[in-house]
């Protein structure tokens, strides 16, 4: 009979060790660990978010309870005081590494996004953790709260998160956005939060592509209309150029496109510097922008990015992006194990078989019909005899 590990340490197979150690030497303290090493605070760490366990003390007796296990994961047991101050101490900026690190290791397996053109497409946008202001006060941003931002740029090819930086919440997106080198001829969909038509002018500079919306208040002049389909939902296909204030910090030509919602009703006015694709893809590309928003809402909503192992700032960085490494860890055995079921329903199985020693692939292929019958015979005959 074929030997198999536990699915804990075929996942954590998938990152590779000497990728992670000359990681760690790049990102150390300069003080080489007695026992608790770099791996081990990592994989205290992966284990906490992949089965949602809720505090420190949590997460250490739960690894402990597995002491047979822990052997073939290459950890040993831990101390609660001795993880806390790993958490404290040893810099989140090794785990913002290896998460990129990650991220490039999927890409190649990741599918193509669903548009037929071969930009790359991306969707950029940001989102605020809240904290509490007693427990967390370096995070503070208001009187009453405290909280940390997401700043997230999304690969369409496969909705992996390609790039996120952790920031204090009182600073703006369009801040971090502007830093963002992106590729030549990508396409960037943004809210209406990032409006800066400075930041506009050098996307189209540097080649890159926005899709976005119009401000209500915006000045401009058309320059050129063209015919547009009614049955698509489209009302307007225009040439604008920006005029008053604004026109110095963007004097280029944009294009601006009405779109009603035939679902809900709502008009919406689009705004890029993408003149060949088709109106409707343009409104299709901006729809496609909600991909984040359920990246988001899945992250917070099965990672633990909301009850935090530790208080100080690296201690909360370090956490965030491990969450991030795990949701990247989930779809490379999605990808690698052509697997068609929910991200959501892939964790929820792995939860209960982390230990568990068989293939991935056997948690989730369907029982063979000639066994299942075969076993419900001999449960009849049983039964009758």
């Amino acid at each position: 009979m074929a030997h198999c590990n536990t699915i804990l340490h075929q996942m954590l197979k998938l990152i590779p060790r000497h990728v992670f150690d000359k990681l760690d030497s790049e990102h150390g303290t300069g003080r080489s660990a007695r026992s608790f090493t770099r791996w081990h605070q990592c994989v205290h760490l992966l284990f906490m978010q992949l089965t949602g366990r809720c505090s420190l003390r949590d997460g250490v007796a739960s690894l402990k309870a597995r002491l047979k296990n822990l052997y073939h994961l290459g950890v040993k047991p831990v101390a609660r005081s001795t993880f806390a101050d790993a958490n404290n101490k040893r810099p989140a900026s090794f785990y913002e590494a290896l998460f990129g690190r990650l991220y490039q290791q999927v890409l190649p397996l990741a599918p193509k996004h669903k548009f037929r053109f071969k930009n790359k497409l991306y969707s950029l946008d940001a989102t605020v953790v809240s904290l509490c202001l007693s427990v967390f006060p370096w995070a503070s941003f208001r009187r009453t709260k405290a909280g940390v931002k997401l700043h997230t740029l999304l690969d369409h090819d496969g909705y992996l998160p390609a790039f996120v930086s952790i920031s204090p919440a009182r600073q703006h997106e369009v801040k971090k956005a502007r830093s963002l080198a992106l590729p030549k001829g990508s396409i960037v969909a943004a809210d209406l939060g990032y409006t800066d038509y400075a930041w506009y002018a050098d996307l189209t500079r540097q080649q890159v592509f926005f899709v976005t919306r119009q401000k209500s208040n915006a000045v401009y002049e058309v320059r050129e209309s063209r015919k547009v389909s009614e049955k698509q939902g489209l009302i307007a296909d225009q040439t604008i150029r920006l005029t008053g204030t604004k026109a110095k910090e963007c004097p280029i030509p944009l294009r601006r496109i009405v779109y009603k919602d035939p679902v809900t009703g709502r008009q919406l006015v689009f705004l890029t510097n993408h003149f060949r694709l088709s109106a409707k893809t343009i409104a299709d590309i901006y729809k496609e922008r909600w991909q984040i928003e359920i990246f988001f809402r899945f992250i917070k909503q099965n990672l633990k990015i909301k009850a935090f192992v530790g208080n100080s700032e690296n201690a909360v960085m370090s956490q965030i992006y491990v969450a991030l490494i795990a949701y990247l860890l989930l779809y490379y055995l999605k990808f690698l194990c052509c697997l068609s079921v929910s991200l959501q329903e892939l964790l929820r199985t792995l939860q209960l078989n982390l230990f568990r020693t068989c293939k991935i692939q056997d948690l989730f292929d369907p029982p063979n019909p000639e066994s299942a019958n075969l076993l419900k015979s001999k449960q009849l005959s049983f039964a009758l005899a």
